[in-house]
């Protein structure tokens, strides 16, 4: 019997160096570029950096209110500036109404009054153009001042009740205001000095507004 050949054990001893050699480079791969620890690492970084893509911006952060709705404050205005504008404009439609309406009733309360007093005057009309008719065959002088003498007092009565003042200032001190003086006259005593003479013509106020100046002579004194 011839001895038994024996292969020497090459391919073991490869496999066995080999092996090593693929598991380290497994854990240099691993240590270098290993992509789940590239996408951990990535992931931690967004997770730890400034918001991305869907995050809110801070005009939108400032945009929303507490509860996280959109701010209504300037549609609260622009509501608020449309009310305003509806009541002024209601505001000067009402008062263009109102001005309007008091215009008219004080028109109306005008002509009543101008109607009340040319009322009071009918009835001294009347008296006076009864005067004028007399026939003066069949009027004596004394029937004829009397009559006239009526008819001054009917129309002073209305006056007065008009309101209007008389102003017949013979005696008193002259007052620029409510006379006018036409002509001034010299006298002796100082104490007469700028007092009516005379009046021409007498004056009237009504409801305090001068209607007509009267018309005196004033002493002058010196």
């Amino acid at each position: 019997m011839g001895k038994k050949k024996t292969s020497p054990p090459e391919e073991t001893t490869t496999s066995a160096v080999e092996a090593p050699e693929q598991e380290d480079g497994a854990s240099s791969e691993t240590a270098s570029g290993d992509p789940v620890s590239s996408e951990a690492s990535s992931g931690d970084t967004e997770s730890t950096g400034a918001p991305q893509g869907g995050g809110a911006s801070t005009e939108e952060f400032e945009a929303e209110g507490a509860d996280g709705k959109p701010s209504t404050d300037i549609e609260d205005m622009q509501a608020e500036l449309t009310t305003i504008k509806d009541r002024h404009l209601r505001l000067v439609a009402e008062f263009t109404n109102y001005r309007r309406r008091a215009e008219g009733e004080l028109s109306e309360a005008w002509g009543r009054g101008q109607a009340d007093m040319l009322r009071s005057f009918v009835d001294g009309l009347d008296d006076l153009q009864r005067v004028g008719a007399w026939q003066a065959e069949s009027t004596t002088v004394e029937a004829l001042v009397e009559g006239v003498d009526l008819v001054e007092r009917k129309f002073r009565q209305a006056l007065e009740a008009s309101g209007v003042e008389l102003i017949d200032p013979v005696g008193e001190v002259f007052d620029p205001n409510l006379m006018e003086a036409m002509l001034g006259v010299p006298t002796e005593n100082p104490e007469d000095d700028q007092k009516v003479q005379e009046v021409f013509q007498k004056g009237y106020l009504f409801k305090g507004n001068l209607v007509r100046p009267a018309r005196v002579v004033v002493f002058k004194h010196g």
